[in-house]
């Protein structure tokens, strides 16, 4: 499976480079400068409940600025709207208003990095002795072309949640593979009609595609084989002996963590960052964790690794300091303290291991991470798949039998050849 990621890393490299050479509307005017004093400009996600954010970050900026005394770090808080393509497009265009250092979201790279808006950090993180903590499969969410353009800050993968009072009340263990969560769902079901199996949604990609991945296909041949077996699998969840059609094939994934949460299904995809709505509903305090299990027993399905980065801008006239204040706020200490704060996964295996010796809640994602996470093609193209909702939906075709999986997955792959420029 590794070679086969390697090789597309390096075809999307070759789009990408391409892109990067016949678009110099959006790439940046100047290749920034190195000063050692003055302001440093720090873009950072808006959050809806910023201010433990906005604590933790402060903090990172007194230690900063106290080590350079003629530096000072000006924070700014934009928001995760669409519109922020817009915004970091213009800041590639127009160093003056750019800031040094951003956090962006990892699907977001391609885009970005073929506009060439951000500095390569490759070396600057080949010699920093905390970024060897982070896996290679990680770091390709930060790489393009052979370019690592930001250090993965922290990370999202989804595991299985299942209601312990439920599955106590009728005997049922945690399935061990897909097949037994299939079979799992539909007992739940007919036992307790009035609860969903799980809480599966035909928005719902980042759930979908660990099913496709397992069963060894890929998000750019849909109509393999193995990408058909993995649909399938998916969509059997969305009938009315699990998770009704009707009722779940428009649902995304946010959704399906309201329904769980909500006490009204027995097992939902849910992420380590949907813990705190869970635990606000009545499903507190009657649910386990265990990784998303795959066809074989003991081997998690491959999970999507969400999250963000935080990058130099290129135009940056502070490079060093712009670096040497990424590795601060992603260096182990800050790592740990956004995750106490917000719930961020981090990156660095040693900040992983402390927080799990403390909360046995991450141990299903740290294995989950142990085992292999994917990524979406690091190409711009993903941009179209995602806003076209190509994958959601070829799903509700097939839940709602608008399609058989054969006839939704050709469109599908139709559709995302089509995204590629691909005849």
């Amino acid at each position: 499976m590794k070679r086969v990621k390697i090789l597309k890393s390096y075809a999307a490299g070759l789009t990408l480079l391409a892109l990067a050479a016949c678009a110099p509307s959006t790439a940046p005017s100047s290749a920034g400068g190195d000063d050692r004093t003055g302001t440093v400009r720090v873009w950072l996600f808006d959050e809806p409940n910023r201010a433990p954010k906005e604590k933790v970050v402060a903090e990172a900026v007194r230690e900063f600025t106290a080590a350079h005394p003629d530096v000072k770090v000006e924070v700014s808080y934009i928001p995760t709207s669409p519109a922020r393509h817009e915004k970091f497009k213009g800041a590639f265009n127009d160093p003056a208003s750019a800031p040094d250092v951003a956090e962006y979201g990892n699907t977001d790279l391609a885009e970005y990095a073929a506009a060439g808006g951000f500095a390569d950090l490759g070396a600057d993180v080949g010699t920093w002795a905390e970024g060897k903590e982070i896996n290679a499969d990680l770091l390709k969410s930060a790489t393009a072309g052979g370019r690592l353009y930001g250090v993965p800050w922290y990370i999202g993968v989804r595991a299985l949640y299942y209601r312990t009072d439920v599955f106590d009340e009728l005997g049922l263990k945690a399935p061990a593979t897909l097949e037994e969560l299939a079979a799992t769902a539909r007992a739940v079901r007919a036992k307790k009609p009035d609860l969903y199996g799980i809480a599966v949604g035909g928005e719902y990609t980042f759930g979908a595609l660990p099913f496709v991945w397992d069963a060894g296909g890929d998000i750019e041949r849909l109509d393999s084989p193995e990408s058909r077996k993995g649909v399938k699998a998916y969509t059997d969840l969305l009938s009315d002996d699990v998770c009704p059609p009707q009722a779940c094939a428009a649902l995304t994934g946010g959704k399906t963590v309201e329904l769980f949460a909500s006490g009204k299904a027995a097992m939902g995809i849910l992420g380590n960052f949907s813990r705190s709505a869970v635990d606000a509903g009545p499903a507190a305090g009657k649910y386990a964790v265990v990784p998303l299990p795959g066809s074989t027993a003991g081997t998690p399905a491959p999970a999507f690794a969400g999250g963000n980065n935080l990058g130099v801008m290129r135009s940056s006239g502070h490079r060093t300091l712009a670096v040497q204040f990424v590795q601060l706020l992603a260096g182990k200490t800050y790592q740990v303290k956004m995750y106490e704060a917000m719930g961020n996964l981090p990156t660095l295996t040693s900040a992983r291991r402390e927080l799990a010796a403390r909360d046995p809640f991450l141990k299903p994602f740290l294995d989950t991470v142990a085992a292999g996470t994917r990524f979406v093609p690091v190409d711009p193209a993903w941009v179209k798949i995602d806003n076209q909702k190509i994958i959601p939906t070829m799903l509700q075709k097939v839940a709602t039998g608008q399609a058989t999986v054969e006839q939704a997955t050709t469109e599908a792959a139709a559709a995302v050849n089509a995204a590629f420029g691909r005849s």
